[in-house]
């Protein structure tokens, strides 16, 4: 599984989950070739959901299989179950 958190550097480094990927929402389309390689399933996150899910619709779109996790501490959450 790998992780993308979809937020800003600076939102990032006040909190993230061990091992995600930081690629901003607005630089996920200069990393395609990139996340196509990243183990699958691809989830998204983000703070509250709303980027990850525009993030999620675009990779969809460009063929990547990815599901929108939501906000960064409820993936939390969910993974320590």
């Amino acid at each position: 599984m790998t992780i993308i958190d979809v937020r800003t550097p600076e939102e990032y480094q006040l909190g993230h989950l061990n091992d995600s990927i930081n690629i901003p929402l607005k630089e996920i389309q200069n990393h395609i070739r990139k996340i196509e390689s990243f183990a699958k399933p691809i989830l998204l996150c983000c703070a509250s959901g709303n980027r990850s899910q525009i993030a999620t619709a675009f990779l969809k779109n460009k063929g990547i299989e990815c599901e929108n996790g939501g906000s960064w501490t409820k993936v939390q959450q969910t993974i320590k179950r």
